[in-house]
Parts: structure tokens; sequence; C-alpha cells
């Protein structure tokens, strides 16, 4: 299987890389093949979001190869970062039939549940299958030790199985009805 995990944000000192990355590891861990897809490296001008330019082209080779996604972002006032809508709608049909485990990241104590609410939204539009389970890392500010890793991973353990467990499920079971069509 191979799940692709997108970074949502370019933001300078995002803090929401060190969660990324850690979730990054433990997708290797779990026996998936996957790759981080940082939003930096496919920005755009703002009205150019055809899928014959360069950055949707080089995409698209990889979301037409994904059995499934992991989008990790913070929550920028309510809502999910302008970069990552950007980002998700570089393509359209390729997206679809295709599970998507959400992370959310803040700097407050709810770790990003109003911007995950709302990405909802549009990556069931895109035709995605929003998973159940949800990571969520509030304060992470408090989460991070000095090197930029979270402080005790074990406590995130338990909630990872189950979130990968739940998105190799419907990445499985997805894959096998889009190779009947």
């Amino acid at each position: 299987m191979f799940i692709p995990l997108i970074l949502g944000t370019a933001r300078e000192g995002r803090r929401s890389e060190s969660a990324a990355r850690f979730i990054l590891e433990e997708v290797k861990k779990a026996g998936l093949e996957t790759t981080l897809l940082d939003v930096r490296d496919y920005r755009v001008p703002a009205t150019n979001n055809t899928e014959t330019i360069p950055e949707a082209l080089k995409l698209s080779a990889v979301i037409e190869k994904a059995d499934g996604f992991i989008i990790v972002s913070p929550e920028y006032n309510h809502g999910y970062p302008g970069e990552l809508k950007m980002f998700l709608d570089l393509l359209y049909d390729q997206w679809a039939k295709r599970p998507v485990g959400l992370c959310g990241v803040s700097i407050g104590p709810f770790g990003g549940a109003r911007m995950v609410e709302q990405l909802r939204q549009v990556v069931a539009e895109l035709h995605m299958v929003s998973i159940r389970e949800v990571l969520y890392f509030p304060t992470i500010i408090k989460l991070l030790d000095e090197s930029g890793g979270i402080k005790d991973p074990s406590a995130y353990a338990e909630r990872i199985k189950k979130f990968l467990d739940e998105l190799r499920f419907y990445a499985e079971a997805l894959k096998l009805q889009r190779e009947k069509r």
C-alpha cells in the first residue's frame, strides 16, 4: 500500500512539520510505502489551477499511484491553509475513491479540530473517503522537545495504530473496487 503524507502549510517555522515527520516514520514502521508531499514544492499562482501546469502533472503521477493519503495541517484562524486548498485543487478526478486520514495541529488546546471539520467538506467534494479516526496535536509547542521531535511518542502509539489500521482497511477495500473498473 502506498500512502503519501501531505504537509499542508508552506509557512516558515511551521511546527506541523514535526508532527508530519513523526507520523511519516510511524507509517513506515507500519510497513506502508510513503513519501512526503510538501505543499511548498507545488506552489502555483492563485489564478492558475489547471491540470496542465507542471506542478499538476508532477503531482498527478504520485496521486494516481496512491492507495490513500494522510493530510497533516495546522489550523490557522479556525481554518486550513490556503496553500493546502490550492494544492488539492491542482487535480480533481485523481483524488477520487481513495481514503484520507486527517491530522490537525494547533498551538491551542483543540489540535486543529475546526480545520479538520472544514477539510472534510473539501475532501468529500473530491470524492475522497475521510476516515473517522483523526490524529490531533494540540498545544504543539508543549508536545515538542528541543530538537523538534515529539517528547512522548508512546502517548500516540495506540492512536496511531488505530488510525493506520482504519486507513489501511479503506485503502485495501477501495483499491479492489478501483481495480474492478
